[in-house]
């Protein structure tokens, strides 16, 4: 007679409790200094845009199988080369990459800056 399949995973879990117990962080670990904030910032600024655009493009392609199936009746139109649309889908995304593009330059850049450092390390070598 073989034991119930939730048997079997009940006695997984207790023989390696730690990893049950284990802490999954989903998120950057909290930033330390100025530059490791801004980083998290930024990270945090482009995954909101990220799933702003998520919820959009879904949203419109739903609605639009919703709204315009063939079984309400919808006939395809055809728009072929229409240029307002192919500059507004041109556009809106470079703007938007522009956007997240800007900070994260900002950062990058703050972040080879070596005018005024906290700690001067010389290293010397001997071969």
């Amino acid at each position: 007679m073989t034991a119930p399949r939730s048997i079997g995973f009940g006695m997984c879990f207790a023989m390696h409790g730690q990893l049950v117990l284990a802490d999954w962080q989903l998120n950057l670990r909290a930033p330390k200094s100025d530059i490791a904030a801004r980083i998290y910032d930024i990270h945090t600024l482009i995954l909101l845009i990220c799933l702003g655009i998520f919820v959009v493009v879904f949203g419109a392609m739903f609605f639009a199988l919703f709204k315009h199936r063939k079984s309400a009746g919808h006939e395809a139109k055809h728009f072929h080369e229409n240029t307002t649309v192919e500059v507004i889908w041109t556009v809106i995304p470079f703007l938007i990459l522009i956007g997240m593009a800007w900070p994260a330059t900002r950062a990058v850049l703050d972040q080879k800056d070596t005018a005024n450092p906290d700690l001067t390390v010389k290293v010397t070598g001997y071969q």
